[in-house]
């Protein structure tokens, strides 16, 4: 399946061009895209060139199909796909400006041992205006989608955004664009469970987004049993990999740590987390943990995470604990998704 949102305005142009249709009716059609238009609502465009693209390509590559508002004022959104998928993301609204988490995959083939995305395993990538259209459907939802009300961006929803890589660069590339939404690289966030050869290429191929390698244990061994893809990299080739991206980007490196009951928070992990944030930019983002109720690991008190939040910072390390939102509408990555899935079972 084709979306026009899976086009850049260069390659928008050519397809015109390929039609004799003139490179002037290409940058009309890809502002009326870019603010998330349905094909009857771009009026300035000629009734037959709309019935054409509509015969040859898909309207908009995503649709909002359920919301939720917490009591924090989060927004939780399901989306649903052209082939009946769903996929789910998030609206944070702060007082800096309002940050969306967007999915890169259909669930996700890593297995972690505390994310609900896993569950089922990876069904499809998506394409990089599937992704981009999560990003513009809220954003017109907030407006009227010429104005951009999106600040911030997180690659953190469901499925390893380097694990479909190509796809989710061209969204960087189609998000940042001036030609579009324009979203600085700078605005935007990508988490990784530490696929290290993918780290390398992003700082190589001349992405700058920041950083977040999904740590959540200190050790090989223990992270093996949370995370499978240990096996494969270990921390010291994540470390070895993040302090390359940073001499690329002059990023600083984001460790998120989910704290988890009686596992990962004694005095040798605090030894540990300085030993692996030593000698560049980085911050370590301590996660309380949303129970997921297939996995059955637990978190911590507040009181506990504080004590180690505190331990850590004596000890020199720059860390902070993420304020959860969203808990009351299944704020946890895939949570939403697979209990629109149980119900529709």
């Amino acid at each position: 399946m084709t979306f026009l949102h899976d086009l850049t305005l260069e390659e928008l142009k050519e397809e015109f061009k390929q039609k004799n249709l003139p490179a002037f009716r290409a940058k009309q059609v890809y502002e009326w895209i870019t603010s998330y238009s349905s094909y009857d609502q771009m009026t300035n465009l000629p009734l037959v060139l709309r019935e054409q693209l509509k015969a040859e390509y898909s309207d908009r590559p995503i649709e909002i199909l359920e919301k939720l508002v917490s009591v924090d004022g989060t927004r939780k959104y399901l989306y649903k796909l052209y082939d009946g998928n769903v996929i789910e993301g998030a609206l944070m609204m702060q007082n800096y400006g309002n940050t969306i988490c967007v999915s890169t995959q259909v669930g996700c083939r890593m297995g972690c041992g505390f994310c609900a995305s896993g569950i089922g395993g990876l069904v499809r990538n998506l394409s990089a205006g599937e992704i981009l259209g999560q990003v513009l459907a809220v954003n017109r939802e907030l407006g009227n989608g010429k104005e951009r009300k999106i600040t911030n961006i997180v690659l953190m929803g469901s499925g390893e955004p380097l694990d479909n890589y190509d796809e989710v660069t061209k969204f960087l590339r189609l998000v940042s664009s001036p030609d579009g939404i324009n979203i600085s690289e700078r605005n935007i966030s990508l988490s990784t469970c530490g696929l290290c050869d993918k780290i390398y290429k992003l700082a190589d191929e001349g992405f700058s987004v920041n950083l977040s390698i999904s740590l959540h244990a200190t050790t090989d061994e223990y992270r093996k049993t949370v995370m499978p893809i240990a096996n494969k990299y270990s921390i010291s080739d994540i470390v070895k990999a993040v302090k390359y991206y940073f001499e690329k980007t002059g990023r600083r490196i984001i460790f998120e740590y989910t704290m988890i009951k009686e596992i990962n928070m004694n005095f040798f992990d605090c030894k540990r987390l300085k030993e692996i944030t030593s000698g560049y930019p980085s911050h370590v983002n301590l996660i309380p943990l949303n129970y997921v109720k297939e996995k059955g690991i637990k978190g911590c008190t507040k009181q506990e995470a504080d004590r180690f939040c505190e331990r850590l910072n004596s000890m020199g390390v720059s860390a902070t604990i993420r304020k959860s939102k969203g808990s009351d509408i299944g704020g946890a990555c895939g949570q939403l998704r697979r209990k629109y899935i149980g119900e529709a079972e």
